[in-house]
């Protein structure tokens, strides 16, 4: 008889329905040869320190560090009836083999193997490694179960992912504290998102705006500007030199040709719900998963952007149907080297089908928006004509610019999300030569303008590509940045939860707590460059290039040197 572990209720629910075990239990359900169970998140935890000795009950920085030789881990005080529950099936011997179909990822890896190795099962290991809640991909992953140990690695780099921040919030978290008698939180991904929130608020704070001025002249449906001049006298003197009349000098007509962009990964989605809907990153992880587990999207926790070629049949045929698409996308969307675990987020198939209408109006928007941008990511060139008229007069050039949509493409399927920009502007019919009346003259005055506060949509982009600078040259961009798109929503939830940021409408500014938090850590742990080596250095881990070993013994080197720098 085979066990199957899912990660939540509502999951194993969906897959004991598919393979037959449809006989409710307590705590599992039974049939065809099946027992399916869950974990409901993470069962098993890291010990905290006075697991280890008593005495790290109270802080103190006399303690630092506090490197354990091997990590203890306990039973989660919650969730402890169901470990019962799990362990006894695990180790009973008409169970055979047991089935980790827990997300298919580095954190669903973890959960069920930390389950397996404290229930002291020996049993044998199979892996349902599936992309979509449907049924036919539930039972083609049953028909191709893949060997446990195919993913000991990305085990090891889960399991060197959890120590590490156990290490930094353990040691650097007391050290501060006790330093500054301040009940201070510092992560390894948290503490540089919280920087770089920071560095944004103090930029803004101690921006300088500076005046300058603009010379613009009115005619028949368009005006005429300047560039920025400093000096207001200049600007007026120049425009007292016009007259009454201006001569076109140059007529700049291109066309732009803009490609749609690929479908989504989380990250991406994340940004856009955020954009267009003010969702959190958190309550659109919230909403993908729901339909994730409602089999009406892919799996949502994915860092690709790509789909698989075997795909494209299917993809064709029953979801972009009749619709009319760009064949030479094919080839850029459906690349199988571009996949990493899982593919970019699209619709199920069987969702074509479903009457959405009973699905909460906010899962219905993103649904619509991920169908939306799948069929967009294979429509036509967006082709765009745009029009610079110049006019020249004592060296100083008069310009405006406007365009005008010649294909609206693959943007049909996203009017409903994009806001009319100022620069969509038809401007007349003029040639070089032209001689234009001038109805109004005006010296505008305006300021130079700080940088904008973060809003989750733009610190979402920074944490994708914070670090970059520091990577070796050729490195995928699927490696770069802090944390991964499965952990960013959570990383600022955290520093909301704990005090560090608030949000201001769509804004994210730091507290004086998190201010006072990275004015007083070490660079090394508030460096995105620094993080980014160590997201670098997992993903090299799961794809056995490197050792867990070897990443923990660097960052107990920086712990050691960080405390031993304050008790000198």
């Amino acid at each position: 008889m085979k066990l199957v572990i899912a990660e939540k209720p509502s999951v194993a629910i969906s897959i004991a329905k598919v393979i037959g075990a449809t006989k409710k239990k307590d705590g599992y359900y039974e049939g065809n040869g099946y027992k399916v169970s869950w974990c409901v998140g993470h069962l098993i935890q890291m010990a905290n320190p006075d697991a280890y000795n008593e005495k790290y009950a109270k802080w103190n920085m006399a303690d630092l560090p506090i490197i354990p030789k091997d990590y203890k881990y306990e039973v989660a005080k919650s969730t402890n009836k169901q470990f019962a529950i799990l362990k006894k099936m695990m180790n009973d011997k008409e169970i055979d083999i047991v089935v980790n179909a827990c997300d298919a990822g580095r954190e669903g890896e973890a959960i069920f193997r930390l389950v397996y190795n404290e229930a002291k099962c020996k049993k044998k290991m199979k892996r349902l490694w599936i992309s979509s809640m449907e049924d036919s991909a539930i039972r083609d992953g049953f028909d191709h179960l893949k060997d446990g140990k195919n993913y000991d690695n990305l085990f090891e780099s889960a399991q060197a992912r959890a120590i590490a921040d156990w290490l930094v919030g353990m040691n650097i978290s007391r050290l501060y504290s006790c330093l500054y008698k301040q009940n201070y939180s510092v992560g390894r991904v948290q503490t540089p998102t919280l920087a770089m929130i920071v560095k944004r608020d103090d930029e803004i704070a101690n921006f300088k705006k500076e005046k300058y001025y603009t010379g613009e002249l009115s005619m028949d449906g368009f005006t005429l500007s300047t560039d920025r001049i400093d000096d207001e006298v200049a600007a007026e003197q120049l425009l007292n030199l016009v007259g009454d009349k201006i001569e076109i000098t140059d007529v700049i007509q291109k066309e732009k040709i803009t490609k749609p962009d690929l479908p989504f990964d989380l990250t991406t989605l994340q940004r856009e719900c955020n954009k267009y809907f003010g969702y959190s990153a958190k309550q659109t992880l919230d909403y993908a998963q729901s339909l994730y587990e409602k089999k009406l999207i892919t799996y949502p926790r994915t860092d690709s952007r790509y789909l698989t070629e075997d795909m494209i049949v299917s993809t064709v045929n029953n979801i972009l149907g009749k619709n009319d698409f760009d064949t030479g996308r094919i080839k850029t969307v459906f690349n199988s080297k571009k996949v990493t675990d899982h593919h970019a987020i699209i619709p199920t198939v069987s969702s074509l089908s479903e009457d959405l209408s009973s699905i909460p109006e906010s899962e219905a928007k993103v649904y619509n928006l991920i169908s939306n941008k799948l069929h967009a990511s294979v429509g036509y060139p967006l082709i765009e004509n745009t029009t610079k008229i110049v006019a020249e007069f004592d060296g100083f050039e008069f310009t405006s610019s406007g365009k005008v949509i010649k294909d609206e493409g693959f943007s049909k399927y996203l009017k409903e999300y994009m806001t009319k920009k100022s620069g969509d502007i038809v401007l007349p019919d003029v040639s070089v030569g032209d001689v234009l009346a001038i109805e109004s003259k005006e010296v505008k005055e305006k300021y130079t303008q700080p940088p904008k506060h973060f809003t989750e949509d733009t610190l979402l982009k920074s944490m994708e590509i914070a670090g970059s600078e520091a990577l070796e040259k050729g490195v995928e961009v699927e490696r770069k940045g802090l944390g991964t798109p499965a952990t960013r929503a959570g990383i600022i939830e955290n520093l909301i939860y704990k005090g560090f940021i608030e949000r201001d409408k769509k804004n994210l500014l730091a507290t004086h707590k998190g201010i006072s938090l990275v004015t007083i850590v070490a660079d090394n742990f508030k460096s995105a460059e620094t993080t980014a080596k160590w997201e670098m250095e997992l993903s090299d881990i799961a794809q056995g290039k490197s050792s867990k070993e070897k990443f923990l013994e660097v960052i107990e080197n920086e712990i050691k040197a960080v405390v031993l720098a304050y008790s000198k």
